[in-house]
């Protein structure tokens, strides 16, 4: 057994290595220039990320500014009841809100949630769950459409936003009944 995961673990190491390895030495047979194509890739990936910085920075502040004045927590509380009626946890609403924003301060809510409530709660499964069930929207039209220079979002914005939802809602029903339920 020991032997076996010897193995395992030196396979899981030289893995990403040999596959790299691979696609220079295939790529070098082929003729292409090596050195050259990865020089040139490089400063794609670096005038792609200036051109991002601004989004980035945008979105990030607008994050900052929501959680710190508070109005995640307004929010949840008038919606509370709404939510309860649609079978929803209330607890999961800062998630669902910050979700479509920024994928850290969605993490940040849910590790919250399982200080506040333990990990294996109602609100901090549900919001495990809604983690993997929807998309940073704002995030991704800000950084990735921005670096490509894509002004005009609002179909995309709306389709972005309802997928978030559905999976959103989706994920909270999906966990009471498989888990809880």
């Amino acid at each position: 057994m020991d032997s076996l995961r010897g193995f395992a673990d030196v396979f899981a190491d030289a893995t990403i290595p040999l596959f790299v390895l691979g696609i220079v030495v295939f790529a070098a047979a082929r003729g292409v220039k090596v050195y050259e194509v990865f020089i040139e890739g490089a400063r794609e990936g670096f005038d792609t990320s200036v051109r991002v910085i601004p989004y980035l920075v945008a979105i990030l502040v607008a994050v900052g500014a929501v959680r710190s004045a508070g109005l995640l927590d307004l929010l949840s509380q008038a919606l509370a009841p709404a939510l309860a009626l649609i079978g929803v946890p209330a607890e999961t609403l800062p998630m669902m809100l910050m979700r479509p924003l920024s994928g850290a301060g969605a993490d940040g809510v849910m590790i919250e949630l399982m200080k506040t409530h333990g990990a294996d709660s109602v609100p901090a499964t549900t919001a495990a769950v809604m983690s993997g069930a929807a998309d940073t929207t704002f995030y991704i039209l800000a950084v990735y459409f921005g670096s490509v220079g894509i002004e005009r979002v609002r179909h995309a914005l709306w389709a972005g936003l309802l997928g978030d939802l559905v999976g959103l809602l989706a994920s909270a029903w999906f966990t009471q009944w498989l888990v809880f339920g």
